[in-house]
């Protein structure tokens, strides 16, 4: 395994999380279990690459992709990926690199080349079967949370949901932050219905209105969600939706989620010079 391919500060968050190893066999042990950060190197390569889980080079990476993708399972089904993301949240608010008081939400729509959960006709795409991932982000562009929908699914219908799976956002004494005070829309998710849902929360909807000419200003706060899935599209696993299970590419995004934080941390936290 390279060491590059798992930096040791994003290791030093991922390790206390892990579930435990499952104990050896004194009798007929078998094979030695590959290491978790290995492991978790494989899943970054295919992450990044894009390649097949079988194409993973194992004398490169230090892991098959088969064991890869077995771990990345595992590591979904308890978890992992969505506590990471809460605790780099946190790191970012404590280090005052959070603003929560203006959001932006929208969706992007990916290709789905094979059937699963969360997969539909896709209506930008000729309607075929595709998904769609939905962002909420803060005014800097820091991903918040992320949901998976069928290809047909309205961005409107996910604005509540996004905000049920944003984690309570720690870093200071008192209550955690849970909620923004502003939440910036397109026209696309113009309805009453939903405004009123958010006022009932605390939240300020400011939402583009249909039949009104361009310009409104809003592009001025809401550009940074553009740019955060641009960041995540860089990930080419994310740009085409290969995983049947919907869960594992969801773990994927969440991942990814991470990486985005983790690297804001970095360039901020970076000596002068570097």
């Amino acid at each position: 395994m390279r060491a590059h391919f798992v930096p040791d500060d994003l290791w030093q968050r991922v390790a206390p999380l892990l579930p435990p190893a499952p104990e050896r066999r004194r009798r007929h042990p078998g094979r030695l279990r590959v290491s978790d950060r290995a492991a978790l190197a494989g899943v970054l390569y295919v992450l990044r690459t894009g390649v097949a889980w079988r194409d993973v080079p194992a004398e490169t990476v230090g892991c098959s992709g088969v064991t890869a993708w077995r771990r990345l399972r595992d590591w979904t089904e308890v978890g992992v990926w969505p506590r990471l993301h809460a605790a780099l949240l946190s790191e970012l608010r404590r280090a005052g690199l959070l603003d929560l008081d203006g959001c932006a939400a929208d969706g992007s729509h990916i290709r789905a080349l094979k059937r699963g959960d969360h997969v539909g006709p896709s209506p930008v795409d000729r309607a075929r079967p595709g998904s769609k991932h939905h962002l909420i982000v803060d005014r800097h562009g820091t991903p918040l949370a992320a949901t998976l929908t069928g290809g047909n699914c309205h961005d409107v219908t996910q604005l509540l949901p996004l905000l049920d799976v944003n984690p309570p956002i720690r870093g200071f004494r008192g209550r955690p932050r849970h909620e923004p005070r502003r939440l910036y829309a397109d026209r696309g998710d113009d309805f009453d219905k939903y405004r009123r849902l958010l006022w009932t929360r605390g939240i300020r909807p400011v939402i583009a209105r249909r039949g009104v000419a361009h310009g409104p200003g809003l592009g001025k706060v809401r550009w940074v969600v553009e740019r955060t899935f641009a960041w995540l599209h860089q990930f080419k696993r994310l740009r085409i939706r290969y995983e049947r299970r919907a869960d594992l590419h969801h773990g994927l995004l969440d991942l990814a989620c991470s990486l985005i934080c983790l690297r804001r941390l970095q360039q901020t936290h970076r000596p002068l010079g570097q």
